[in-house]
């Protein structure tokens, strides 16, 4: 029983290593390693399978009477159930590309509200949201447009700039 539970213990610590000390291993071995610890093999993985393996030892090696190769055999299984999932996750999160940062060229086409006015020629300020942020532009307009008045992005030619228009009701 209690080398099972130490083996539950030490895929936790192996888990804990992971998250915390994520790459390092690849970074103290300069390269050498690349590859190795990915996919099948990486630390979360084999954390899984270690503790999986210990718990259900332990469980089946308790409440039943079956002996240590039985336990071995039901943890042996659910550590590879659980190395399965984690490995799943772990290429479902890494394929994730939702975190991709916001570019000025998505503002085209969104609506914001004139904060400086825009002289005819000149430049003006607008607050847009981007992202769900309010982030104040430089703007300029085919004609004046006033304080307060709601505009359309037409264009953005700069990082810090937008061309505007009126929106008309």
């Amino acid at each position: 029983m209690g080398l099972f539970l130490g083996l539950g213990i030490v895929g936790i610590v192996l888990l804990v290593a992971s998250l915390v000390l994520d790459g390092v291993l690849e970074g103290v071995f300069d390269g050498a390693l690349d590859g190795l610890f990915d996919g099948w093999l990486s630390l979360p993985v084999v954390a899984g399978f270690v503790s999986m393996l210990g718990f259900t030892g332990a469980i089946v090696l308790g409440s039943t009477g079956l002996g240590p190769g039985a336990a071995t055999a039901g943890g042996a299984l659910a550590g590879t159930g659980a190395g399965w999932a984690t490995y799943r996750m772990s290429r479902a999160l890494l394929r994730d590309h939702s975190g991709a940062a916001p570019h000025h060229g998505d503002l085209v086409g969104s609506t914001g509200t004139v904060v400086t006015a825009i002289p005819s020629g000149g430049y003006g300020e607008v607050l847009l949201r981007l992202a769900g942020q309010p982030v104040k532009y430089s703007a300029t307009a085919d004609g004046p447009l006033a304080r307060g008045a709601e505009v359309w992005v037409t264009a953005a030619p700069s990082s810090t700039s937008v061309a505007v228009r009126a929106v008309e009701h």
